[in-house]
């Protein structure tokens, strides 16, 4: 009977470790969302071995979640905390920031490894643009409070953004922002310049195939084998969309001055399940395009225009959560069940690979942000209206290969999949 018992409570990790079958070169760039917008979330103690199995050395939180922090003590594991959308304009004071930092960071270091923090999310392209005058003060105030308190050699400081900040995006050599948030960019883009801070990304090229699945290939989406397609003014070979996205950023900092800045992929991923309405969620759709993301990572292979940037990508998200409000997709973006099961076999065997973390708790108001923070973890579709996107009309070029693919559809497919309004 005892044994029954531990093979019950074991299993949910056995059945991972058998099910990642394929083994993977070492993974240092892969990390992972841990969404907290869930009622049946297991205990943070309970997720830490599941991160180790995924292999996974980075965990992005979107508060500061005491009980995540302190589980994943002396891991080794890196942590991204974040401060609320909400929480920004009280961050002007100095001293509000400086408490900040020292109850949500400082306490926790070196046992808990942090090493960025995130102010606010996809603020610039919130339909609430209230936020917006508070973000680059409270920028400022978080990382002044970080060097008051000689945190400055291992916390960074910067925020995610959407890539509806994106005017155009096809072909990717002609990635701009928009004119009514260059100026705002620029005074963000100086702000990571000057304190060695990365540009953060959120990319679905999900909602370019659920936004029109007769246009786009699924292949091209899904890291699929396909002929991919060409950037006529550079030559550039894409055989996916995500790099595609991430290179009309690259050339739209280049036009900014900011050439060199380093890309992270705050989030990405596929949802496995979604309402008659969501073309493309499914459960093998979700399988692909992790599973291919995670592989060509682990190949080292950067994009065409920055083939040799690592691309420190943060797939989401850690488990489904029920709570979340919206279509049936925003609760089933987990590679997990609140049970630790894994919601699909990804065919990758990563559990030799470094520990990595991640919580699931609801943290208070003073950990930056709990669980159903209006600021969190809310992928959705882009809103009508001019953030970056563009409707593919009767007249564009339908797809029936993709080496027939035509100028007007990288505008169908890039900007479609440009990026996401913060809900």
């Amino acid at each position: 009977m005892k044994n029954f018992t531990f093979l019950s409570h074991s299993a949910p990790l056995l059945l991972l470790l058998l099910l990642f079958s394929v083994s993977a070169t070492l993974v240092d760039s892969i990390g992972i969302n841990y969404g907290q917008i869930a009622n049946n979330l297991p205990k943070p103690e309970d997720a830490v071995p599941l991160i180790k199995a995924l292999g996974a050395t980075k965990v992005k939180l979107y508060d500061a979640s005491p009980p995540v922090l302190r589980a994943f003590a002396h891991t080794g594991v890196e942590f991204v905390v974040g401060l609320g959308n909400e929480y920004m304009s009280q961050m002007r004071d100095p001293d509000n920031a400086r408490t900040w930092v020292k109850t949500n960071v400082q306490c926790y270091l070196p046992a808990t490894k942090i090493t960025c923090i995130t102010v606010g999310n996809e603020v610039l392209t919130m339909t609430d643009e209230s936020y917006i005058p508070h973000l680059i003060p409270a920028l400022y105030s978080i990382h002044a409070a970080v060097v008051s308190l000689g945190l400055q050699n291992q916390v960074t400081v910067t925020t995610p953004h959407s890539l509806a900040i994106l005017q155009t995006s096809y072909p990717p050599s002609s990635g701009v922002f928009r004119r009514d948030l260059t100026g705002c960019l620029t005074q963000i883009l100086n702000f990571n310049a000057n304190t060695s801070s990365p540009f953060l990304i959120n990319a679905y090229p999900y909602f370019a195939y659920k936004a029109s699945p007769k246009q786009v290939s699924l292949d091209f989406v899904l890291f699929q084998p396909n002929q991919g397609v060409v950037d006529p003014a550079t030559n550039l070979h894409y055989d996916n969309m995500l790099f595609a996205q991430i290179d009309a950023v690259h050339y739209a900092l280049a036009g900014l001055g900011f050439k060199d800045m380093p890309v992270h992929i705050s989030e990405t991923g596929w949802p496995s399940k979604g309402d008659a309405d969501e073309p493309g969620a499914s459960l093998e759709n979700a399988k692909k395009y992790n599973s291919n993301l995670i592989k060509t990572i682990c190949q080292r292979k950067g994009t065409p225009v920055k083939p040799n940037m690592d691309l420190n990508i943060y797939v989401f998200a850690l488990f489904n959560e029920n709570m979340k409000s919206g279509p049936t997709s925003e609760r089933n973006y987990g590679l997990f069940k609140p049970d630790r099961t894994p919601v699909y076999d990804m065919g990758i065997d990563l559990s030799s690979i470094g520990s990595s973390g991640g919580g699931g708790n609801k943290s208070s108001p003073a950990a930056g942000g709990g669980g159903s923070s209006s600021s969190g973890n809310q992928p959705s579709a882009p809103d009508n209206g001019p953030n970056g996107y563009l409707a593919i009309t009767s007249g564009t070029t339908m797809v029936t290969s993709l080496s027939s693919l035509s100028f007007t559809l990288w505008g169908g497919i890039l900007l479609f999949a440009a990026g996401l309004a913060s809900a």
